[in-house]
């Protein structure tokens, strides 16, 4: 994690050269490099806020802020109308956590450590979530088109409200994660370290990677038609495979050591839980937000994305069925995962 830090440098050149007008390519590189590490450090200062708060409210915070570096590049892409890159990267964050990274942890983990074992109750139960969170981001997709034949408006008012259900569901799930009696999952033991920071600390770092990304974000978006034309690459695939990277590099890398160390059961909730996260809470979210800017997000996906998300919500349940991981369904993972890619680079 710490060499990531070093792209640091990378942010005040990016700015310097979004100023000075330099090659949309190269801003966009840059920006891209510098919000890798931000986006480590936005996950490192919640997670020693977590530490002095305690494992209940420290997994609200880490629940709430886990993918907010991702939330504000979606945010930026929303004010500048971008509504189709947007859904994009919601379709590529639950595909990268649920196949890439899940895929990743269990090959590399597998690898050094053999069959590793994890609660099949909470995967399980997590599996199921991602399955219900799948149909959700379905059911106003398939239903838009009759909808729009009558009432137009119809297909946002059906998007705010799944977008509400989703809202109560992920609030549901984390009382019932949080209710007394309940074993905490390795995740939350994990959030509960010593802390390393004072919360004066954390606050700060916390509000200075906020700052910089939201300002990094903004850059990247900014540049990112030119991008798409001088890359001769469409702006689903960028949506889909880049930015999601990017967003969610820190996080991944969070996944995988853990699988690494043996800590299966913390690499399978870093991973799915991150995918319930973007699919219940910042793709909802990011409804309401875009009432504020003028230019409504509905939960309207096209077929390509609803049949990929459709089939990693199954293999996430086919993979959390036996309580145990091996490298050989961590390449079949990453294998599902590179055709999916490949078949988005070549879709005009």
């Amino acid at each position: 994690m710490k060499p990531l830090y070093y792209l640091g440098v990378a942010a005040p050149i990016a700015i310097l050269g979004d100023l000075l007008g330099w090659s949309p390519v190269a801003v966009f590189i840059l920006s891209a490099a510098a919000l890798i590490p931000l986006a480590g450090l936005l996950g490192q200062a919640t997670e020693e806020l977590t530490a002095h708060t305690g494992p209940r409210l420290g997994g609200l915070l880490n629940a709430t802020l886990g993918n907010a570096a991702e939330l504000i590049i979606t945010i930026f892409a929303i004010r500048a109308g971008l509504l189709e890159l947007v859904k994009a990267s919601i379709t590529g964050s639950i595909l990268g956590n649920i196949l890439l990274v899940l895929g990743l942890a269990m090959f590399l983990g597998g690898i050094r450590n053999g069959v590793q074992a994890f609660d099949r109750e909470h995967a399980g139960m997590n599996a199921t979530m991602v399955i219900l969170a799948v149909v959700a981001l379905i059911v106003p997709s398939v239903f838009s088109h009759t909808i729009d034949l009558v009432d137009h408006h119809g297909v946002e008012a059906l998007s705010i409200g799944v977008a509400i259900a989703m809202l109560v569901l992920y609030a549901l799930s984390l009382v019932y994660a949080f209710l007394p009696g309940r074993v905490p999952s390795q995740a939350h033991e994990h959030a509960a370290d010593k802390a390393r920071w004072s919360v004066r600390r954390s606050l700060l770092w916390l509000v200075f990677a906020t700052v910089l990304v939201a300002w990094l974000s903004e850059i990247l978006v900014g540049v990112a038609e030119p991008v798409v034309e001088a890359w001769g690459i469409s702006e689903f695939f960028l949506g889909i495979v880049i930015i999601p990277l990017v967003g969610n590099v820190a996080e991944h890398l969070v996944a995988v050591q853990a699988a690494w160390k043996n800590q299966m059961e913390l690499g399978m909730a870093v991973a799915v839980g991150s995918s319930l996260q973007i699919a219940l809470f910042v793709a909802p979210l990011l409804v309401f937000i875009s009432l504020l800017f003028g230019n409504p997000l509905t939960l309207v996906f096209n077929e390509f994305e609803l049949v990929a998300l459709a089939g990693a919500a199954v293999v996430a349940g086919i993979v959390a069925l036996d309580g145990r991981s091996n490298w050989l369904e961590g390449a079949q993972l990453l294998a599902v995962y590179v055709i999916t890619a490949l078949a988005f680079y070549f879709l005009p």
